[in-house]
């Protein structure tokens, strides 16, 4: 692969917080995914995930905190932390995370 618009592909995709794997480096996945301004009930992996807000904001509640992520602004979940997304989350994010 070689260069990737990230607003276009995160604009083609069917709905939001669906997400599409860009490339993958060894195990890892490279994914893109919009955000609509819901949210999502908590969850966790067994894998530690980076988030990457590149344009809106996240509103991720960590073990029962708020931490907003406004674009431009990387977050790292250690593996096996449960998080929820918070209503009023959206634009686009970039996901890394083992596949």
């Amino acid at each position: 692969m070689t260069l990737v618009d990230l607003a276009a592909v995160a604009a083609a995709l069917p709905g939001p917080w669906s997400s599409r794997v860009l490339g993958e480096v060894g195990d890892t996945q490279v994914k893109v995914l919009r955000m609509d301004g819901t949210g999502l009930p908590a969850e966790s992996h067994p894998t530690a995930e980076a988030l990457l807000v590149l344009d809106g904001r996240l509103e991720l509640e960590v073990a029962g905190c708020l931490v907003p992520v406004p674009a431009g602004q990387l977050y790292v979940l250690p593996a096996d932390t449960p998080h929820a997304v918070r209503a009023g989350s959206h634009g686009t994010l970039l996901i890394v995370e083992r596949g």
